[in-house]
C-alpha cells in the first residue's frame, strides 16, 4: 500500500491577459473595450499524472491559454459572466476527462470621457484599482443547470469627511476609543452578489447571451446603490450601513440570492494639536493610518425565500 494517497487537484492556468475592443455594427468607430484577466483550473481524471509521473490525460496549460485567447476572440466576451459559462462549457465537453473547473476573470474598470463636450467614440481613462470580478465554479456530473456564479465589486475605494458615526459600542476596561457623531469614513468595497442558479438559468442560456442585461443591469444597479447609500445616510455603523446596502440590491435582483460585503474601516485620526498655542481642530486635519484598520464582513439573504 502507497505511504500517501492524492486527496483532490486542480491546475490550469492563471493571469491570462487580453483587451478586447468591441465595434459597434453600425458605426465601426464607436468602440467599447474590456481589459480582463482569466484564471481557469480545470478538475477531472488527472490522478496518474501526479502519483504515476504519467502525463497522458495532462491539457497542457498552455493550452488552456491559447484557449482562452481563441475564445475571446470568437465569441463575445461582454459580459464576463457570459464568457465564464462559455470557457466552462468548452473545456467539459471539449475533453471527456475534465470532470469540471473553476474560472476567475478580472476585469479592470474603463470607462470613456468627454472630448469637446461630447462622449468620445473611442477614448477611455483607467479607473485605478477598481475592478469588477466573476467566478463560477462547475461540476459536469451536476448538470449545467448546477454551478456556483458569483459577481464582484472589488476595490472601490471611498471617502466622506462627515455624516459618519460610531458610539453606543461595548466598553470594557481594555477599551480606549471615544465615542464620535461625526468622524470620516473611507473603505475599499469588496461587493459581492451570489446567482441563483435555478432563478437564472442553465449555463448554456448565460453563454447564449439571453442573460446579458440582466448582469449588466444588477452590476451597475449594485454599484450605483453602494455608492447612494454611502453618500446619503448618516452612518451609524459600517455593519448597519453594509446591510442596508445588500437589502437594497436584494430588491432589485431577484436572480441574486446572497450580497456580501467585506469593508475594511481606513481610519483617519484627528490631529490634537492643542499643545501648540491651543490651537482647535474642528475635524479639519487627519492622520491616515495605515494599519491596523478595523474589517467589517456580511452576508445577507431574503427572509422566506426559496432558492
Amino acid at each position: 500500500m502507497p505511504y500517501s494517497y492524492l486527496e483532490s487537484s486542480t491546475y490550469g492556468k492563471d493571469n491570462v491577459k487580453f483587451l478586447k475592443v468591441k465595434k459597434d455594427k453600425t458605426n465601426p468607430k464607436v468602440h467599447e473595450i474590456m481589459e480582463a484577466t482569466v484564471c481557469v483550473l480545470l478538475k477531472g481524471d488527472f490522478e496518474i499524472s501526479y502519483t504515476e509521473a504519467d502525463n497522458a490525460p495532462i491539457v497542457p496549460t498552455d493550452t488552456v491559454k491559447n484557449t482562452i485567447l481563441i475564445l475571446a476572440k470568437k465569441y463575445d466576451t461582454f459580459p464576463i459572466e457570459k464568457f465564464a459559462a462559455k470557457l466552462a462549457l468548452h473545456f467539459t465537453s471539449k475533453y471527456s476527462h475534465v470532470s469540471g473547473l473553476t474560472v476567475k476573470i478580472t476585469q479592470d474598470r474603463w470607462v470613456k470621457f468627454d472630448v469637446d463636450g461630447k462622449e468620445s467614440q473611442h477614448s477611455f481613462v483607467h479607473q485605478g484599482p477598481e475592478k469588477k470580478i466573476t467566478f463560477l465554479d462547475y461540476d459536469k456530473k451536476n448538470g449545467p443547470s448546477n454551478y456556483s456564479l458569483s459577481s464582484s465589486i472589488k476595490d472601490l475605494t471611498v471617502l466622506k469627511s462627515t455624516n459618519s458615526m460610531f458610539y453606543g459600542y461595548n466598553v470594557c476596561d481594555y477599551t480606549t476609543l471615544k465615542p464620535t457623531t461625526d468622524r470620516i469614513l473611507s473603505t475599499d468595497i469588496f461587493a459581492t452578489m451570489d446567482w441563483c442558479p435555478k432563478k437564472l438559468g442553465c449555463l448554456e442560456s448565460i453563454a447564449s447571451g439571453s442573460k446579458d442585461e440582466i448582469f449588466t443591469n444588477a452590476y451597475n444597479s449594485a454599484r450605483d446603490i453602494t455608492l447612494d447609500i454611502f453618500a446619503k445616510e448618516n452612518s451609524p455603523s459600517v455593519q448597519a450601513t453594509m446591510y442596508n446596502m445588500a437589502t437594497a440590491i436584494l430588491k432589485i435582483a431577484p436572480q441574486v440570492a446572497y450580497v456580501s460585503y467585506e469593508l475594511p474601516n481606513k481610519h483617519y485620526f484627528l490631529f490634537d494639536l492643542k499643545w501648540f498655542q491651543g490651537l482647535e481642530n474642528d475635524n479639519e486635519l487627519f492622520y491616515p493610518s495605515p494599519h491596523p484598520n478595523g474589517l467589517i464582513k456580511c452576508k445577507v439573504g431574503r427572509n422566506g425565500s426559496k432558492l
